[in-house]
């Protein structure tokens, strides 16, 4: 005979002291766990979607990043006029040639001067990049030195706003737009002319060859005719493979810097389980006494007892994804250990991950409380009686 689920839950809400500050310690852990789980998952969507699937980038053979790769522009000019390549609106190829170097500018927020990610651009890099809008001032006009920043540049660095202007490559360089692009890592960026900025920095060569595909199943042969040219010495990514793998680094450094800190406050949490569940068998020995003279057998007070704890847990967990859900409005800002650039994302909250910190909390819950619960299953029934 198995005792009802409405006895376990009973006595948690008789306890509601000694409930609210357990599932507390516990909904902090789930909390902290989901956090971290949201900043990697954050990041890996960011990147991933600054790519395009139609999309294919090339790299100079042996670059992790596009500020590694050089391109020359006789093999540049040889990537840009394949067939798979698609065509614009005024008929040209969709390809462009960038240049990208790092520029340090200071922030608003510790006046400390980090890393920004400037990207020379051509006509075709709009119609490619279609996640990127002006949402203040204009475009730049090809041939000059106005240069258009992202909206996370110019929110978070000084001299970055509409109408100001920034110095770099021993000139002045005017912001007469800002543009949003979303999600994604462009939002961090800073576009100019490529032609403008590649002597600026002293570069003969671009960094990068953007192509967009005439259809994405055309990439293998385009990755193929590119790879094969051995005047090339390049390599072909499709866009949103190459950012994904950018954020591969610091995903797998957060997720085990989560898991850590995870690691060690679980272990507070569930030993305060544990006091929790052992109080509760200690207070209730007649209780259980009276409910193995009903004829209650030991694995239904096992089992009874094991419920309570995760019920426990369960709402501890409940409370902690709760508090992180709050996290996925909060944009948070770092360094990209690839290109050692700023990158400003939002935390993300999926299904995978409120799944996952659940089953931790039920987890939590159930190491928590199996020993006083095996306790309590194994308590004599004229011993708990006598006590009663």
């Amino acid at each position: 005979m198995a005792v009802p689920l409405a006895y376990s839950w009973r006595n948690l809400r008789t306890r509601r002291l000694t409930t609210v500050l357990t599932a507390g310690g516990m909904a902090l852990v789930v909390f902290v766990f989901t956090a971290t789980l949201m900043l990697a998952e954050g990041l890996r969507q960011t990147l991933v979607a600054t790519g395009s699937p139609g999309n294919a980038i090339v790299l100079r053979k042996g670059s992790e990043t596009e500020v590694q790769s050089g391109i020359e522009r006789q093999a540049a000019a040889a990537m840009t006029t394949r067939p798979e390549i698609a065509l614009g609106r005024d008929g040209r190829t969709l390809a462009a040639e960038e240049s990208v170097v790092l520029i340090g500018l200071t922030k608003k927020s510790t006046g400390k001067v980090s890393n920004v990610v400037i990207r020379g651009t051509q006509s075709a890099s709009l119609p490619l990049r279609p996640q990127i809008r002006i949402i203040a001032g204009r475009l730049p006009r090809p041939g000059t030195s106005e240069i258009m920043v992202g909206k996370a540049v110019a929110k978070g660095f000084e001299g970055a706003g509409l109408g100001q202007s920034l110095r770099f490559g021993k000139r002045q360089w005017p912001v007469v737009g800002i543009f949003d692009a979303g999600m994604t890592g462009f939002s961090s960026e800073i576009w100019g002319d490529a032609d403008q900025l590649m002597p600026a920095f002293g570069r003969n060569a671009y960094s990068i060859v953007l192509a967009g595909l005439r259809e994405p199943g055309l990439f293998d042969a385009y990755k193929e005719a590119i790879e094969a040219d051995p005047r090339l010495q390049a390599e072909v990514w499709r866009e949103t493979r190459y950012y994904e793998k950018q954020s591969d680094m610091m995903r797998k450094f957060l997720t085990v810097l989560g898991v850590a800190l995870t690691a060690i406050f679980s272990l507070g949490a569930m030993i305060g389980a544990t006091i929790t569940m052992y109080s509760a068998v200690a207070n209730r020995v007649p209780e259980i006494g009276t409910l193995r003279a009903l004829g209650f057998s030991r694995s239904s007070i096992l089992a009874a007892f094991l419920l309570e704890s995760i019920f426990l847990g369960l709402l501890g967990g409940i409370a902690g994804v709760g508090l992180a859900a709050g996290l996925s409005f909060v944009t948070f800002s770092t360094t990209n250990f690839q290109t050692f650039s700023e990158l400003s994302f939002q935390f993300a909250l999926t299904p995978w991950i409120t799944g996952m910190a659940l089953a931790f909390s039920v987890i939590m819950g159930i190491i928590g409380g199996f020993f006083p619960a095996l306790r309590a299953a194994r308590l004599n029934i004229v011993t708990a009686l006598r006590e009663g």
